[in-house]
């Protein structure tokens, strides 16, 4: 079991952790920061536990866009899913993304909830835990 931080958040939990394979069935209905690339096999791991959002690193995106092509993987699920820039959020580091990652990519479903391009981390969570939906 890897190391978590459970932080409230706007009457919510967040939980930091810097490898989403440290998930499991205690973390259901939080949001979860990772500091995992946003790829097909985070996502999967993403899957395993109903998340009311999730967050990952870009990675430098990559070829194919495989740093964030999990994100399209959490909208069949309808998970709002976020990845941040690589260069705003040191990749491994749940902490970091937190305090300094920026908003690269997202999904269809964080878009619903008002996410959009450049927000911090910390404003595209206000935006997935609010009960506002586009």
């Amino acid at each position: 079991m890897g190391h978590k931080t459970v932080i409230p958040f706007k009457n919510r939990l967040v939980v930091l952790m810097d490898s989403i394979s440290y998930l499991d069935e205690h973390d259901q209905g939080t949001f979860v920061v990772s500091g995992s690339h946003g790829g097909i096999s985070s996502a999967r791991y993403a899957l395993m536990v109903p998340l009311a959002g999730v967050v990952f690193n870009d990675a430098g995106i990559g070829k194919d866009q495989a740093g964030i092509v999990g994100l399209g993987l959490l909208d069949t699920a309808g998970v709002p899913a976020i990845a941040v820039a690589h260069t705003s959020a040191r990749i491994g580091d749940a902490t970091d993304t937190w305090a300094n990652g920026v908003v690269s990519a997202f999904n269809q479903a964080a878009a619903a909830r008002g996410v959009r391009m450049h927000l911090s981390v910390q404003e595209a969570a206000t935006c997935i835990l609010s009960d506002n939906v586009i």
